[in-house]
């Protein structure tokens, strides 16, 4: 049986980033599962997600060879979950990736079986978060939460969570929905 690739997707600021940390570490011993890390065009940040700094040409190259299960560009960055990850899959284990909305009509035409876990918080919340990262202005945090309400994820194969308590109450969570998808 092939494994799942599990999409954990949501807008920035609902705290993706650190609830899939907690849901690793809560995993680290369950061989069902496994944690990609993505190529990202971005230098490393020791707050946010553990991924592969690339530069753009080396992630085009990458591309080109079909290094990537999925890939794609959002906010001037280009995003991969490595295709060797596959290997993982044919044998049965499931791959949970941080994922892109815009990716999940194609993830689930060409990489079935795909499961998408989508976070969520309260736009306030979302807002405070952003705010709190000092990446950007008032306005393209205003504009990041109204694209949050427009891309809201449907179908059978999504399980929803809320992330707005505590960071323990949403690594649960997520790890119940991960789980929840086996």
């Amino acid at each position: 049986m092939t494994g799942f690739l599990i999409l954990v997707v949501g807008p920035s600021g609902v705290g993706k980033d650190t609830l899939l940390a907690g849901a690793r570490a809560a995993l680290a011993d369950d061989p069902a599962f496994v944690f990609a890390r993505r190529d990202i065009t971005r230098e490393p940040d020791p707050a946010g997600e553990d991924h592969r700094s690339i530069s753009q040409a080396e992630f085009e190259s990458n591309k080109a060879a079909g290094g990537y299960l999925l890939d794609w560009t959002a906010h001037g960055l280009s995003y991969g979950v490595p295709a060797a990850l596959q290997a993982r899959r044919d044998a049965g284990v499931h791959v949970v990736a941080n994922g892109s909305r815009a990716t999940l009509a194609v993830a689930r035409a060409r990489l079935a079986p795909v499961r998408v876990v989508a976070i969520s918080a309260p736009p306030a919340l979302l807002r405070a978060r952003l705010a709190a990262r000092g990446r950007e202005s008032a306005e393209a945090i205003e504009a990041r939460v109204a694209r949050a309400a427009e891309h809201a994820v449907h179908g059978a194969d999504v399980i929803h969570v809320m992330n707005d308590g505590p960071v323990t109450a949403g690594v649960a969570a997520l790890v119940a929905a991960l789980r929840g998808h086996k």
